[in-house]
């Protein structure tokens, strides 16, 4: 089916992400990224499958760009995470690099739907 390989890099982005938060310590400031990063991290793929459903164009491109824009909050805070938890930062350059390829997925499939209206 159509998007199944970039649904399945969600899905993989999701885990890491999943991942990433249950390493995080069981503080205050552990657990408010944890709770930023788990919705924002996991919200991107969660999106993108609505987006495969739309209704119309127009649904898709609305629910791809929502998709656009959690991924790039999920970013904001594992490069945060990258910052401030080096013991727990090996796999941080790898996970941005994925987020930033993930998003330009979806920003390409955006402008692309756009075009064809």
């Amino acid at each position: 089916m159509k998007g199944d390989n970039i649904a399945e890099r969600f899905l993989d982005f999701g885990a890491r992400i999943v991942r990433l938060v249950r390493a995080l310590p069981d503080d205050r400031t552990g657990k408010h990224i944890s709770d930023q990063l788990l919705r924002s991290g996991t919200s991107g793929g969660s999106n993108y499958e609505e987006a495969r459903s739309a209704q119309s164009r127009r649904d898709f491109v609305h629910k791809v760009s929502l998709a656009a824009k959690e991924m790039r909050e999920a970013l904001y805070w594992v490069a945060l995470v990258g910052r401030v938890e080096s013991d727990i930062a090996e796999d941080i350059p790898a996970l941005l690099d994925e987020g930033k390829e993930l998003i330009a997925i979806l920003m390409s499939s955006a402008k692309t739907a756009k075009h064809s209206q």
